[in-house]
């Protein structure tokens, strides 16, 4: 788990770094598919990856019942944040939120006043 949160902090710190050699700088509104150094660079809003060696690409948002990670300082996810109006129930941990693996699942708020 410290090698692919090196990596990825790595690929964090990198970015500003790429994107100055490249003359268009950073890419953003990339569509689904497309790889990716952080999700604001996506239509999405989620800039997804398999794991901590896989190359990001941009993914489409959680759905209801689905994995989600909550939003996180890095921009890439292993599992995307829900929905707009969705949330994602996930037990938040320190140690889970610099290692980027506190996941959950997608609720919808409006459900819980439902039972």
């Amino acid at each position: 788990s410290v090698v692919p949160t090196c990596l990825l902090l790595a690929l964090v710190l990198l970015a500003p770094a790429l994107s100055a050699q490249h003359q268009r700088g950073l890419i953003f509104s990339l569509d689904i598919g497309e790889l990716c150094l952080q999700s604001a660079q996506c239509k999405s809003g989620c800039c997804h990856r398999t794991s901590g060696l896989s190359l990001a690409r941009c993914a489409p948002k959680a759905a209801e019942f689905q994995e989600c990670s909550p939003k996180s300082i890095y921009g890439v996810y292993y599992k995307c944040p829900c929905e707009r109006g969705l949330t994602c129930d996930a037990d938040k941990t320190i140690v889970g939120s610099i290692t980027n693996s506190d996941f959950g699942v997608c609720k919808d708020p409006q459900d819980s006043y439902r039972w």
